[in-house]
C-alpha cells in the first residue's frame, strides 16, 4: 500500500497521521507538507515524507505516483486561491494513476441554496473529484466542535457573560476534529467505499442554547446567548479585529477563523442547511462520535489550537 497524506503540518492533518498510524503500517505512509522543516520531526520519528506544494502540479505527480490512496485535506483559505489549489491536487491524481482520493468536504456541500462561503470551494472541488475516473471517498464534515469549545473559553476567561451568535435555533451535529479525522483515517485504510459520498456528523443535533446549556453544566458557567443578525455579528467581529477573510491579520484576532466564514456558517445553520442526520460516521468508524458533554468534561484536550496556513 502506499498512502499519501497532505497537509500533515496541520492540526486536521496531524490528527490524521496520530490515528492513521494505528490502523496502517508506517511504511505504507508518505506523509507530505509544502515546507521541508515542518517535516522533520515525522522524518525522525520513520515515517516517509516528502515535498508537496500544491501550485507545483509536476512535483504533486512524482509525489502521488502510483498512490492507492491519497488525502487531499481541505485548503485553511477561502476563495480562488482554494479551488485552484484543490484542481492542481486533484489532475495530479489523475496523471499520477492514483487508485482513490479522500476528499475533505463540508455537510450540505453540492446545496446551490447553502449560504456558506466555504461552500463554493467544496463544491467545486467535489465536482471536479466526481467528473474525473478516480475512484473517491468524499466525508462531508458537520462543523468542529473545538471552533465553539475555544469560543466558549475565551468568552469564560474575558468575564463575559454572553456569546453572540447568528445561528438562530438552528442544529447542528457538531463533531470533534478528532473524530472527523478518525473518520478520515478509517477511509484511508478502509478496502470496501468506492465512489461514494459521506456525512460524517457528531452524535446529535443541537441548536447553539443546547450546546452552552450542555457547556454550562459541564463547567459551572452561566454564558448566555445573544443572538444577533448576519450584520450585527460581522461588526462584531469587526469590533476585536476578527479578519472578514483568510487574507486578513489574524495576529491581534482572539479567534482562528474568519468573521465572513463563520457569519456565513451561522446564516447556514439558521436556515437548516446542517442539519442533516447520518449514520455515516458509526458505519464508517465502528463506533459513536463523542458527545459533546464528554468534549466539555475534557475540554483542554478539545481546542482549535493555532492556525497554520500551508500555502507558500
Amino acid at each position: 500500500m502506499k498512502i499519501v497524506v497532505n497537509g500533515v503540518d496541520g492540526n486536521f492533518g496531524s490528527t490524521v497521521v496520530n490515528e492513521l498510524e494505528k490502523l496502517v503500517d508506517k511504511s505504507s505512509l508518505v506523509l507530505t507538507a509544502p515546507k521541508e522543516e515542518v517535516l522533520k520531526p515525522y522524518r525522525k520519528k520513520g515515517f516517509n515524507v516528502a515535498v508537496a506544494n500544491y501550485n507545483n502540479p509536476d512535483q504533486l505527480v512524482e509525489v502521488f505516483s502510483q498512490a492507492d490512496k491519497v488525502l487531499i485535506i481541505s485548503m485553511p483559505f477561502v476563495g480562488e486561491k482554494r479551488r485552484k489549489a484543490h484542481k492542481n491536487a486533484v489532475e495530479a491524481c489523475e496523471k499520477a494513476g492514483v487508485k482513490q482520493v479522500i476528499y475533505t468536504s463540508v455537510i450540505s456541500a453540492s446545496n446551490p441554496f447553502n449560504p456558506s462561503v466555504e461552500n463554493k470551494d467544496h463544491a467545486y472541488t467535489e465536482a471536479i473529484i466526481q467528473n474525473t475516473s478516480l475512484d473517491y471517498i468524499i466525508l462531508r464534515n458537520s462543523l468542529f466542535v473545538e471552533a465553539f469549545t475555544s469560543d466558549y473559553l475565551r468568552a469564560v476567561n474575558a468575564n463575559e457573560k454572553t456569546i453572540a451568535k447568528n445561528m438562530g435555533e438552528g442544529r447542528v451535529w457538531f463533531i470533534s476534529r478528532k473524530d472527523a479525522a478518525y473518520a478520515c483515517a478509517c477511509a484511508l485504510s478502509n478496502q470496501l467505499i468506492h465512489r461514494q459520498i459521506l456525512n460524517i456528523n457528531g452524535l446529535e443535533p443541537l441548536s447553539y442554547q443546547d450546546f452552552l446549556t450542555i457547556g454550562n453544566q459541564a463547567t459551572g458557567n452561566k454564558i448566555t446567548y445573544t443572538r444577533l443578525t448576519d450584520e450585527e455579528l460581522y461588526e462584531y467581529f469587526d469590533s476585536i479585529n476578527v479578519p472578514r477573510t483568510t487574507d486578513g491579520d489574524f495576529s491581534q484576532s482572539p479567534i482562528q477563523a474568519t468573521s465572513e466564514g463563520m457569519v456565513t456558517f451561522g446564516t447556514a445553520v439558521t436556515k437548516g442547511y446542517l442539519d442533516v442526520a447520518s449514520s455515516d460516521f458509526v458505519s464508517l468508524c465502528g463506533r459513536k462520535p463523542l458527545s459533546i458533554k464528554y468534549i466539555f468534561e475534557h475540554v483542554e484536550d478539545y481546542l482549535l489550537g493555532d492556525r497554520h496556513p500551508t500555502e507558500e
